[in-house]
């Protein structure tokens, strides 16, 4: 795998910055504070993301690089896998997830895993690579490989656990003891004293007596139980009996109330009847006091329809006879005598007719008060009739069957019996459960002696559990330890050895490691030496070939080494051998070289080796 391009938008100090990579060497110079290391994280938070924990810092990593004006926050990084597949990455720091392109520019970024902690895992698919692993192996700084004379017994034990477990930060030995320290404080031996193991079998022993003593209190409480139960029933008979008998009771009381109500509804509806009967009498007397206005009136109207009948034929008589004396005697004096006689006669009909008219306006107003009066009494028939009938249908719907009713004196009496039984079952049954609650103390201690009994073995159940993971660690350890030592450890340490004799120039060949002393280094006259006598600079030299040596074991693929200032410390003469050695060794894998100074530049041109030279 090879990095060919990088296309930083904005982050951190650098922005709009563009740089191609080539296939072997590229060194990346700047002098101090001009982006060097803002780049490198540039590097990593494109493939992995970007933090926003602190992770033990002062200032995460998306707060340190976030840039200070503008929005933009964002970069790309086009690379290529050792089968030719190019992808490109482009990331907006501010999501959680970048978007991959392939050589088509399709947007792929669904086919890979996306873990909802660390995002898009896509480049941990293709590299089988994380991020831990990434900045511990594949990208080396000054940090990492260059400690200070008083840690130099620190860097020897992070040499000898990178060659017996693969970790430099994992000591098989340290690992065991502290499995068996752990074992012997969270656990404890049958042998040792006020240890977890010995002080909870201590308490299940106590609890157990305990438990069985009190356990006697249990059939106590039972017999307490069944009796209350018996009391109980009796009690809850008896209320049954009572509560029939005092329903009986209010039944009767009910009886007499609804019959004194049916009493008053009779009463209420024979005083309708006595005074609708005045009423209709009441009637009567008024059409009797005016059986003469009546009779007037009939009398008025025979006498108007005789004068109207005597009008009209009286009309027609002078009509007929003015008719006959035009046809037959034809004298005008006549003439004029008969015509007039046609508007006396209207005259004299109506003087008669406003002469009647007028009695008969007199009659009729009486009629009309004799006709309201009864028919204001009509009304009040009409609603006292339908009052009765209301209460005639209420009494109807009331009436009760006459059984034969039970004495209440006897009924009471039964009552009052009842309940002087009840209270004393309550007061059998209160005595009861007086005794029951003076036991219920001690059946809740034993609850709590059972439920912390039941803890206790739980607890001893997982100390045990525990201790048993702890053993099978132990032996998972030591197998994997063994298996490391037998088949891993022999293939790191030959090319360990390979690579500190390259750049020392032959004079440490050997490297090995031994249960005993550790790390041990075969000098040029054949004697081994602890690491640990050997100087800082060389100490410095084989952490870095080792950490060259598992480069190679990381991955199907030719990963990329990538180096930040790791040779500031280097003397000329040690540089050019690593150098020499990275080319010749690794000149399959992009090298990736930050640095503030020209020394690995013109080692390079002096050995007349090609690389890129991007200044920042």
């Amino acid at each position: 795998m090879k990095i060919n391009k990088l296309k930083v938008n904005a982050y951190g100090k650098l922005k709009e910055k563009e740089m191609e990579l080539k296939n072997n060497i590229n060194i990346i110079y700047g002098k101090n504070e001009t982006g060097k290391s803002t780049l490198l994280n540039f590097i990593t938070n494109s493939f992995y993301g970007i933090s926003k924990n602190k992770n033990g810092k002062d200032i995460s990593d998306f707060e340190k690089y976030m840039p200070w004006v503008g929005d933009d926050f964002s970069g790309k990084i086009e690379y290529e896998l050792d089968n030719q597949e190019k992808f490109e990455i482009f990331r907006d720091f501010k999501k959680k997830n970048p978007k991959i392109f392939n050589e088509k520019m399709e947007d792929i970024s669904k086919e890979f895993n996306i873990d909802k902690n660390k995002g898009n895992e896509f480049f941990y698919e293709q590299t089988k690579i994380d991020e831990a692993l990434f900045l511990s192996t594949i990208l080396m700084n000054q940090q990492a490989v260059k400690l200070e004379k008083q840690e130099q017994n620190v860097l020897i034990q992070k040499v000898a656990n990178l060659v017996g477990t693969g970790e430099d930060n994992v000591s098989y030995k340290r690992a065991i003891d502290r499995i068996n320290r752990r074992i012997l404080d969270e656990i404890g031996t049958e042998r040792s004293r006020e240890k977890p193991i010995n002080i909870i079998s201590k308490k299940i022993a106590e609890l157990e007596e305990e438990k069985e003593e009190l356990q006697k209190s249990v059939d106590i409480k039972y017999r307490i139980e069944e009796e209350k139960n018996n009391l109980a029933e009796k009690i809850k008979k008896l209320e049954n009996e009572n509560t029939i008998l005092k329903e009986k009771k209010l039944k009767q009381e009910n009886e007499k109330i609804e019959d004194e109500k049916i009493n008053l509804k009779v009463n209420l509806k024979n005083q309708n009847d006595e005074k609708i009967n005045n009423i209709k009498n009441k009637i009567n007397e008024i059409n009797f006091k005016n059986k003469n206005t009546f009779e007037q009136n009939k009398k008025i109207n025979s006498k108007k329809n005789k004068l109207n009948k005597k009008l009209i034929i009286i009309f027609l008589s002078i009509i007929l006879i003015n008719i006959f004396q035009f046809i037959f005697i034809k004298n005008k004096y006549f003439n004029f005598i008969f015509l007039l006689t046609v508007p006396t006669d209207l005259i004299f009909s109506l003087f008669f007719k406003n002469k009647i008219k007028k009695e008969e306006i007199h009659i009729k107003n009486n009629i009309e008060k004799i006709n309201s009066e009864k028919k204001q009494l009509n009304f009040e028939i009409n609603l006292l009739e339908k009052n009765n009938n209301e209460l005639e249908k209420e009494i109807n719907s009331n009436k009760i069957e006459k059984n034969k009713k039970n004495d209440l004196e006897k009924i009471n009496l039964e009552i009052q019996n009842l309940e002087n039984e009840i209270k004393n079952k309550k007061i059998e049954l209160h005595t009861l459960q007086l005794d029951y609650k003076n036991i219920e103390p001690k059946l809740e201690n034993l609850a709590e002696i059972e439920e912390s009994l039941i803890n206790h073995k739980e607890k001893m159940v997982n100390l045990k559990g525990l201790e048993k993971s702890m053993n099978i660690a132990k032996t998972v350890l030591e197998d994997s330890y063994n298996k490391m030592k037998n088949t891993v450890t022999p293939k790191f340490t030959d090319k360990l050895s390979e690579t500190i004799a390259k750049i020392t120039n032959e004079k440490y060949t050997k490297v090995r490691l031994n249960d005993d002393t550790g790390l041990v280094v075969e000098l040029e006259n054949g004697n081994y030496i602890p690491a640990s006598r050997l100087s800082i600079g060389t100490i410095d030299q084989l952490y870095f070939s080792l950490r060259l040596a598992m480069v190679e074991e990381l991955s199907e693929e030719k990963m990329p080494i990538i180096l930040d200032e790791v040779f500031a410390y280097y003397d000329t003469e040690r540089l050019k051998n690593i150098l020499k050695y990275m080319i010749d060794r690794f000149c399959d894998n992009q090298i990736i070289i930050f640095t503030c100074t020209n020394r690995e530049k013109e080692i390079l041109e002096e050995l007349n080796i090609k690389f890129n030279l991007i200044e920042m």
